[in-house]
């Protein structure tokens, strides 16, 4: 483990790149973004991501065991002062340990050759805490990864890698254009099926056990016309309450566990 000297001004250049990452442009010109809380930090060190450097204060800098995952990940170990970290979280109560990751690497042709193949294609969402809820529930039920389409929220928002939870370390995210890749799971035996409150066909008769991209639109727009044209299916989730729909969130989620429902234990 590489260890830093202590920076004590706000004012220090390599805060003020650090920074910087709260901001899309710089996290994209970059590829790396910014984890905050020992939670996010372990899990980001333990996982196949790129941590370039773990930032902490004081208090943590007395955590061996935090250090000791540092040195193992080759991640470089920053001392800072209160006022660094402060300027640098996002949260209300900076929790005084924070590391920047570099964006994985994937290829949208890492969704099409999983055997299972299941996937969201995020369209136009704007809610960066419900993507991240999403990369969760993937994670949670075994899917394969999300397509994130170019009018959608950037999956590395802070907002959107605190609702992950650490999925975002483990789940095949890929930003690439719907239109082009859409046709390509069709060409490969892939069943493309959009989520809408207005279909007719509920997800529990559609076949959407494995090999199904799910198209989850926002809630106020919706999915796309062009994005949605590209479907083979329109699905609903049934609703026996009063309510109209769910978020996007918790749609997908739904259709994820019945997707994974159906490949464990039908």
């Amino acid at each position: 483990m590489r260890i830093g000297s202590r920076i004590e001004s706000p004012q220090n250049p390599r805060v003020k790149a650090w920074a910087k990452l709260s901001e899309r442009k710089w996290r994209d010109a970059e590829g790396r973004y910014l984890v905050e809380g020992a939670k996010l930090v372990r899990e980001a060190l333990l996982s196949e991501c790129r941590v370039e450097v773990v930032v902490a204060t004081e208090r943590w800098s007395a955590d061996e065991s935090l250090r000791s995952l540092a040195a193992s990940a080759g991640a470089e170990w920053v001392e800072v002062s209160e006022r660094v970290m402060e300027k640098l979280a996002v949260t209300e109560t900076p929790q005084g340990v924070a590391a920047v990751v570099r964006k994985r690497d994937v290829e949208p042709e890492t969704l099409l050759a999983d055997p299972v193949s299941v996937v969201v294609v995020a369209d136009r969402l704007q809610d960066p805490g419900n993507l991240g809820a999403i990369v969760r529930s993937v994670d949670a039920a075994g899917a394969t990864g999300v397509l994130i389409g170019p009018d959608t929220v950037d999956p590395y928002h802070p907002k959107a890698v605190r609702a992950a939870a650490g999925a975002l370390f483990r789940v095949p995210v890929v930003g690439a254009d719907p239109a082009v890749w859409l046709p390509k799971a069709r060409a490969s035996g892939i069943r493309v099926v959009v989520l809408s409150p207005r279909a007719q066909t509920s997800i529990y008769e559609a076949e959407i056990a494995e090999k199904v991209w799910l198209i989850v639109g926002s809630e106020g727009r919706g999915v796309s016309e062009r994005t949605a044209a590209f479907a083979d299916l329109s699905v609903r989730i049934p609703m026996a309450g009063s309510a109209e729909s769910l978020n996007a969130a918790m749609a997908a989620t739904v259709v994820l566990f019945e997707s994974m429902r159906r490949r464990m234990f039908s």
